[in-house]
């Protein structure tokens, strides 16, 4: 008798049942055919159905899981309204214009701070925030970081309910979360959804990339910028930062374990420091054979198209149109790669530098300094 069926995805995403034994053979016109599979809904041995209200249960556990979280992070979660000059072109000529904004945000700390999207208050005035009890507080912010997309504002009175910090490095795809914030304006709204995926790359309003970004079906829209994206404990594991437009099931969220980094310089410094090296650059196809001479692994590597007067690109020697293949031990595969090493570098550090200049290898050595916002 054949065992329970057990599916497998072909690469052309069809479904191909595996019974673990091989299928029966039938000979019609001498043609050998393959016995058609168990249709997926008929039960074979050793299966189990739940019951009505087997299923019923289950379902009220999944909402009892999500009421209890909506309850349990509710409060933490705040709604923020701002001002922002935006620049548009009127009748007698471009003009300034100020503009009503807004987002969501989630208090980490009882004396007042709050995480939110850079994109939410970057260049804002005027910041208050609307707590679940209803109270609104003015609000200053301590400073953002595009390059990740997370703020922090901080409100004028202490005693607010702080939500818990998760570790995202632990979710997996297919995980409960939920997402509480003020979409549209309408308050307190959650959504449920799952992790879709995990380590996707978001590129930031300064060009940097984003990394391990967690993907969610929870819906998300406008006004959830800054609010938490929360596991089934009630554990914050992202921020949620970002939708495409038009799609449907496909929202992002920074996770919470960059989130806790970035916090924490903002609160102590008021910025997030970066290594600067001081080139502009773009992504540079090698001929393959060169590749394959100097033994690297991508036929792209960092075109240097100009250096800054001053910089350490400059003081080690570094000329416009170099191919810089290596910085430090890690292998340049093009320019995403050179700013994942400078966000991750110690500032003041020197570290090899292996470039091209018309073919031929050069090594040096360069040292890095803060970058103080920039991105090369």
């Amino acid at each position: 008798m054949v065992g329970a069926a057990r599916g497998a995805i072909r690469a052309d995403n069809s479904f191909m049942f595996n019974t673990g034994v091989e299928p029966d053979v039938l000979t019609i016109a001498g043609a050998d055919l393959a016995a058609p599979p168990m249709p997926i809904d008929d039960a074979s041995e050793g299966t189990t159905r739940l019951s009505p209200d087997e299923a019923e249960a289950v379902l009220d556990a999944y909402s009892a899981a999500v009421v209890a979280v909506a309850e349990r992070v509710g409060p933490s979660v705040v709604n923020i309204a701002l001002e922002k000059d935006v620049a548009a072109q009127g009748p007698n000529g471009q003009r300034i214009y100020t503009v009503p904004g807004g987002g969501s945000g989630v208090v980490i700390a009882p004396d007042g701070y709050i995480l939110s999207n850079s994109h939410v208050v970057h260049r804002a005035r005027n910041l208050e925030v609307t707590l679940a009890d209803g109270r609104t507080l003015p609000a200053r912010l301590i400073g953002d970081d595009p390059a990740t997309d997370l703020a922090v504002i901080q409100t004028t009175v202490g005693g607010l309910p702080a939500a818990q910090l998760g570790d995202s490095d632990g979710l997996k795809p297919g995980q409960l979360v939920i997402a509480i914030g003020n979409p549209l304006g309408f308050q307190a709204t959650v959504t449920a959804g799952v992790v879709s995926a995990l380590g996707r790359s978001l590129r930031s309003a300064n060009g940097r990339l984003i990394e391990n970004v967690i993907q969610t079906d929870a819906a998300l829209n406008p006004g959830n910028s800054g609010g938490p994206l929360v596991d089934s404990r009630g554990r914050v594991v992202g921020i949620n930062t970002a939708i495409i437009q038009g799609a449907q099931g496909i929202c992002f969220a920074v996770p919470v374990n960059t989130a806790r980094w970035v916090a924490g310089l903002l609160i102590n410094e008021g910025r997030v420091r970066r290594a600067f090296l001081g080139v502009t650059a773009e992504n540079r196809q090698i001929h393959v054979r060169v590749a394959r001479e100097h033994g690297l692994a991508s036929p792209v590597a960092v075109g240097v198209v100009d250096i800054a007067a001053g910089s350490p690109a400059a003081a080690a020697g570094v000329q416009p149109r170099d191919v810089i293949t290596h910085l430090g031990e890690t292998p340049l595969n093009g320019v995403d790669d050179l700013q994942r090493f400078l966000g991750r570098a110690e500032i003041g550090s020197t570290v090899p530098l292996r470039l091209l200049r018309r073919y031929a290898p050069i090594e040096t050595e360069v040292t890095l300094i803060d970058g103080d916002g920039v991105t090369g």
